[in-house]
């Protein structure tokens, strides 16, 4: 993509094509502009397809005379190019949300090498414009929830009593703002319960630390713990998003990526687990656990602080409490072989999704009852239908989110019922970290504190690290018993109610390199037969195109499947094959990845998850 610049001056002397060059190099050549006049007329201009974007799907004439909306006597600049009219895009956006009538655009911005742009933008804007707080000054951002139309709410555990104070007061002060506080029951977390309150949608408090506002006085207040949200509908704390924003947080945010494990840690501690994301209607449900992993980079990187030993003995013990009393438990454990599922609690269809997504499933039951599509939807969601088959279909779409992977040829109708690959490798994860942890940083001796004890646990409970090995060892064989398939050279999900292999191909299959499941001459195989499955000229997709399928009406393209990728394969396959030693598969696939994320950043500036190929955006099907 070729693009210059053309300069003269008011009297239409020429340069020469040094004086050209000089400027054209020079970090100071800017020009000052009407910022909304040359919105609006680069719009009508350049976006052909009227999404407030410029990219390479637009027909307009690629050439924009900037100069025009300037009353500079000095040389102008044309803008051309794809890459440098988004960048003046972008340029005259954040001019104007920071309510410029003018402003300055500099050149060397609109030229900027895009690999500096993108990391550049990362790093100083769009990490911090995707951070969230809930307290008196964020609330109103944070609680905002596009997938819903509610009043503002919160929702308070109730072993949270000076939250509630202080969101009462918030309330009881800024009336405009209608916020309803509301107290969670105690006791165990129950589906009736969820349901009762999916017309009544509002956060979930998060972890809050106490500043200090006065030294003399010695006054003191409440304030939100900081943590990021993915963006456009999705405004709430999701699990492993997050965690795998927080790694590339790590050399520049960190104190937003030890909020994340602040806030996660309270969550296991308030809500049972770290939840699909804190909102009401989520609370029977988790996500991909990681949070061991994510505590340990952030101890790296914080260790010299005073209190980062103490923040990763936290992050253990709740790591340890989710594992028993949510991934080992009922009826996630799955007891013939010791393997875990996905089997988060609920009734009824997801009320984050609009109603009718669900219509295909709906509709056979429609002409048996008499109903139209939404009274048969109403009635079934307020229980007033008992349908089996329903349930069941439920119960699968609920394990679907709950493993991250929403939706997929993979695991559709089929989820709850799977000991997925990817699960048991977390676990294992888990327990070699906690293994690990104790006996290096606890001297192999670590007391299990109040507020984090499960059942059975005494005052004086002591973990050692010899049990998590055990634990380790056990699930390594499991995985090697029931996912490991000698013939085809991969591991597959297994089915532990038809008590066989799932033969969908999922790159999931790469992540007993990454947890260490694998032995040497099975992690061979893997990259000898496995890799060539998934790799594409993006990077790895995320099953292979045989497990997507044709496409069809019937069998729609679903975000999880061929030909997208999404940044937790590729980064855990990375670690995966360095720590075994494949360094040049490993760089291979990082070159592809970032590749794939520059070239569309040049393309469409905003990073796309398919990896065999550049393909417009879609709500939702957009990669980390």
């Amino acid at each position: 993509m070729v693009s210059t610049l053309r300069l003269a001056d008011q009297d239409s002397t020429p340069f020469s094509a040094r004086d050209r060059n000089d400027i054209m190099s020079s970090k100071h050549a800017s020009i000052v502009v009407d910022v909304d006049a040359a919105m609006q007329h680069l719009l009508e201009r350049e976006d052909t397809d009227h999404d407030k974007l410029i990219t390479v799907n637009d027909h307009g004439p690629k050439d924009f005379p900037l100069g025009q909306y300037s009353s500079e006597t000095k040389p102008t600049f044309d803008v051309q190019g794809v890459y440098q009219l988004s960048n003046l895009l972008q340029e005259l956006f954040l001019a104007q949300r920071q309510g410029l009538k003018t402003a300055k655009i500099e050149w060397y911005r609109l030229h900027e090498n895009p690999v500096d742009r993108l990391s550049r933008l990362i790093t100083t804007s769009w990490w911090d414009n995707l951070t969230r707080r809930i307290d008196a000054d964020g609330i109103e951002l944070a609680a905002a929830d596009p997938k819903m139309k509610s009043s503002l709410r919160i929702y308070v555990p109730p072993g949270a009593p000076e939250q509630f104070s202080y969101y009462s007061a918030v309330a009881k002060h800024r009336p405009a703002m209608n916020l309803d506080v509301q107290w969670l029951p105690s006791g165990e977390m129950t589906a009736d319960y969820i349901k009762s309150i999916n017309d009544k949608p509002g956060i979930l408090a998060l972890d809050m630390e106490t500043v200090q506002l006065d030294e003399e006085t010695i006054t003191t207040q409440l304030k939100g713990v900081p943590f990021i949200v993915p963006g456009d509908q999705f405004n709430e704390l999701y699990n492993w998003d997050a965690c795998f924003c927080a790694l590339g947080m790590l050399d520049n945010h960190l104190p937003v990526v030890k909020g994340i494990v602040k806030n996660f840690i309270f969550e296991i501690k308030h809500y049972g687990k770290i939840l699909n994301a804190n909102r009401s209607y989520y609370l029977g449900r988790a996500q991909p656990p990681l949070l061991t992993w994510l505590a340990l980079k952030t101890f790296q990187r914080t260790q010299h602080e005073p209190d980062a030993l103490a923040l990763l003995r936290s992050a253990i013990l709740a790591a340890r409490k989710e594992y028993h009393e949510w991934w080992t438990s009922a009826p996630r454990l799955d007891e013939e072989t010791g393997l875990s599922r996905y089997r988060p609690i609920g009734k009824g269809s997801p009320p984050e999704c609009r109603p009718k997504s669900f219509a295909h499933v709906f509709i056979p039951y429609t002409e048996k009852y008499g109903m139209t599509l939404d009274e048969m939807i109403d009635a079934y969601n307020a229980g007033a239908i008992i349908e089996p088959d329903l349930d069941a279909f439920f119960d699968h779409d609920r394990a679907v989110r709950e493993s991250g992977h929403d939706t997929s040829n993979r695991v559709e109708g089929v989820c709850a019922d799977l000991a997925t690959v990817d699960l048991n490798c977390l676990l294992l994860q888990i327990e070699s970290d906690i293994a690990s942890t104790i006996q290096t940083y606890f001297g192999d001796s670590l007391a299990v504190s109040e507020g984090f004890r499960v059942r059975g646990d005494k005052s004086n409970t002591v973990e050692s690290s010899d049990v998590w090995r055990e634990r380790a060892e056990k699930r390594k064989a499991s995985i090697d018993e029931y996912f490991w398939n000698e013939q085809k050279g991969i591991y597959f999900d297994y089915n532990t109610v038809t008590k066989q292999q799932s033969t969908a191909e999922s790159v999931t299959s790469l992540w007993p390199l990454w947890c260490g499941a694998a032995n040497d001459d099975r992690a061979a195989r893997l990259v000898k037969d496995g890799l060539p499955i998934f790799e594409c000229i993006g990077g790895l997709s995320s099953t292979s195109e045989s497990t997507r399928g044709t496409v069809t009406e019937a069998n729609p393209q679903k975000q999880w499947d061929y030909p997208q990728g999404w940044a937790p394969h590729q980064v855990l396959a990375w670690d995966g094959l360095n720590s075994y030693g494949y360094h040049e598969e490993a760089v291979r696939l990082v070159y592809r990845w970032l590749h794939l994320m520059v070239s569309n950043f040049l393309s469409y500036f905003i990073p796309y998850p398919s990896v065999s190929k550049a393909v417009p955006p879609s709500l939702g099907k957009r990669g980390i």
